[in-house]
C-alpha cells in the first residue's frame, strides 16, 4: 500500500498523473473556497467549533465528487 501511494505521489510531482493540473487545482481550490467560507460564516453563528468543523466538512467532502468527475488521470 505505502508503495502504491510512494508511486502515485512520484508521478503526482513529475507532472506525468493529471492531465489537466489547472482543471484540478482550480476546481480543488473552489471546493476548499466554499468549505472555508462555510466554515467561517458558522462560527460567525456562535456554533460551537466542532459542529463547525463537522458541517464544513461534510458540506466539502460531499461537494468534491461533483466538481471533481470529469477528472483524468493518465
Amino acid at each position: 500500500m505505502f508503495e502504491l501511494g510512494w508511486f502515485s505521489a512520484k508521478l503526482f510531482l513529475q507532472g506525468k498523473l493529471i492531465r489537466d493540473p489547472v482543471h484540478f487545482v482550480q476546481q480543488t481550490a473552489i471546493g476548499t473556497s466554499i468549505g472555508l467560507l462555510l466554515l467561517v460564516l458558522l462560527a460567525f453563528v456562535k456554533l460551537p467549533l466542532l459542529i463547525s468543523v463537522v458541517i464544513s466538512s461534510l458540506v466539502t467532502g460531499t461537494m468534491m465528487p461533483f466538481l471533481l468527475k470529469d477528472f483524468k488521470a493518465k
